[in-house]
């Protein structure tokens, strides 16, 4: 499902109306039907419920109007409350709102908070809230009289449809303006926005229902969105077949470069992960003093054991042993549990700018190249880079909050700046590609908050880069599969408690169903 910013939405109405010739008051006619369609869907026995349809003076409140008509046309006791005088309503807005008038359709003008404060008692008996205050084009926080009625309206306890996107939402980035109305379901118009899909505008904005309301395709491909949502059928013709006659020798070699003393499970997982996604062979390159522990570990991968520094660590020696090793393997895994020397870090570097095969640099193989992100334009194939928060920040020189703050963005930019595939992990993970291209995936939950399951991830994508998926697929599959077999353990253990393992064990019949003729 393609996903649009503020901008690319507002310019596709625009060549609508002014290139195509399908007028602002039909669109607005045909959104304000279809959410008030998913009102009936959501909520039942609209008929005995007071409703009150809040609008501000903009678009949103204008199809906020055309909800309300729907709702009186049917017998609905439904109220508006108007968030301006009603004489400063203009365009296709203040024709819906005058059409509510012969149909004694209650408007209440509430232009100031002293008139919200005196409609109190009246507001109180509202039963269910339609929201078209503010819509996708806010660019600055909520402050003063319209934080005022979103926090009444949620303080309410009452359900909240929204309109296009809950008020107080940022269209682009998911994240609340200063205050937000908390919606049982929205109501979106032609295509769904990054907003509705990122935390925690995913969750405040309850279910999501797209309204098709006759954007012509050829413009929206003009506009071109560059963004969209994973989906098991999107990514299902992106699989390559195995044939019958597949062996060892032809899905794919390995090679893994992880560990150090007190992180060898970080090793172990990344290289089984690999062999559970498919590949064929997996190479585990190791300190040798920890070669006797792997191997033990790792039963069914082999293992290189590698000559440490005097002090213990990776150290930049290590890369006349594993610049043949790389030869004639199709992936390369860097970083889990491979510490942070000084060491370590020259290492890393030279893993990267020399390393003739695909990489996927996770953990402390990013951490290695904190404030150094110009390195990764070096190799030879655009790197896959999977950070969660913490470490985007020591890569980037932002701070958490600020990455946070514009997921999308962020990623987006560093992609592009760096020649990277980022896997920005977190809630709705999103991986955003060297073009600029950036796909936020659905799957995943709050249980995987816990140690090893980035290993993991490092290891399924490897492990699809081995057997022949370019950056892109083996990104797509490789999060959403690990999501999607999290989500299937949070359903039959509990939201919390699995483990990495567990997680990693699950990939083959997660693969399976994905796999699986719908």
């Amino acid at each position: 499902m393609h996903l649009v910013t503020a901008a690319e939405m507002q310019e596709m109405d625009r060549k609508t109306i002014e290139e195509f010739g399908l007028p602002g008051q039909l669109l607005m006619e045909i959104a304000g039907r279809g959410a008030f369609h998913l009102l009936k869907e959501r909520l039942d026995g609209l008929g005995h419920k007071k409703i009150g349809v809040v609008c501000g003076r903009g678009n949103n409140g204008g199809d906020g109007f055309v909800i309300a008509r729907y709702l009186g046309q049917r017998g609905v006791p439904v109220t508006v409350f108007l968030l301006s005088a009603a004489e400063r309503i203009q365009g296709d807005a203040a024709s819906n709102l005058n059409l509510l008038k012969p149909l004694n359709i209650p408007v209440i003008q509430l232009p100031r908070p002293v008139d919200f404060t005196n409609a109190r008692g009246l507001l109180k008996t509202q039963e269910i809230w339609v929201d078209g205050i503010l819509g996708t084009g806010l660019n600055s926080p909520v402050r003063g009289y319209f934080k005022t009625v979103i926090d009444f309206i949620n303080a309410s306890g009452k359900p909240v449809l929204a309109v296009d996107i809950p008020s107080g939402l940022n269209a682009d980035t998911g994240q609340p303006m200063g205050a937000c109305i908390r919606a049982a379901a929205t109501a979106t118009f032609a295509f769904a926005k990054i907003g509705h899909q990122i935390e925690p505008g995913a969750t405040l904005c309850g279910h999501v229902k797209v309204v098709d309301i006759g954007i012509p395709p050829y413009i929206a491909r003009q506009v071109g969105p560059r963004q969209q949502l994973l989906s098991a059928g999107l990514l299902r013709p992106q699989i390559i077949p195995r044939p019958p006659e597949a062996h060892k020798g032809t899905t794919g070699h390995l090679l893994v470069v992880a560990g150090s003393t007190g992180k060898t499970g970080a090793a172990a997982m990344t290289a089984m992960s690999a062999l559970r996604m498919g590949a064929g062979l997996v190479t585990l390159a190791i300190p040798q003093s920890l070669n006797t522990i792997l191997e033990s570990q790792v039963t069914e991968a082999m293992t290189i054991p590698v000559p440490e520094s005097k002090t213990g660590e990776w150290g930049l020696a290590a890369i006349d042993l594993l610049t043949p090793q790389w030869q004639d393997k199709k992936a390369l895994a860097l970083g889990p549990g491979l510490g942070q020397a000084n060491s370590t870090r020259a290492l890393v570097k030279e893993i990267i700018t020399q390393s003739s095969v695909p990489l996927v640099v996770d953990a402390d193989g990013l951490n290695c190249m904190a404030g150094r992100p110009e390195v990764f334009a070096q190799a030879a194939h655009p790197p896959i880079l999977t950070p969660h928060p913490g470490e985007m920040a020591r890569l980037s020189g932002l701070t958490t909050k600020k990455i946070q703050a514009d997921r999308v963005g962020t990623a987006r930019q560093f992609a592009r700046t760096h020649r990277v595939h980022l896997v920005l992990k977190g809630a709705r993970t999103v991986i955003a590609h060297p073009d600029g291209w950036v796909d936020i995936n659905p799957t995943g939950n709050a249980g995987m908050a816990a140690g090893g399951m980035g290993d993991v991830l490092t290891g399924l994508i490897a492990g699809l880069l081995a057997q022949g998926y370019g950056q892109r697929a083996a990104c797509r599959l490789g999060v959403y599969l690990h999501g999607a077999a999290a989500d299937g353990l949070a359903k039959g253990l509990g939201p919390a408690g699995y483990l990495a393992s567990e997680v990693m064990d699950a990939i083959p019949r997660q693969w399976a169903c994905l796999q699986a003729t719908p």
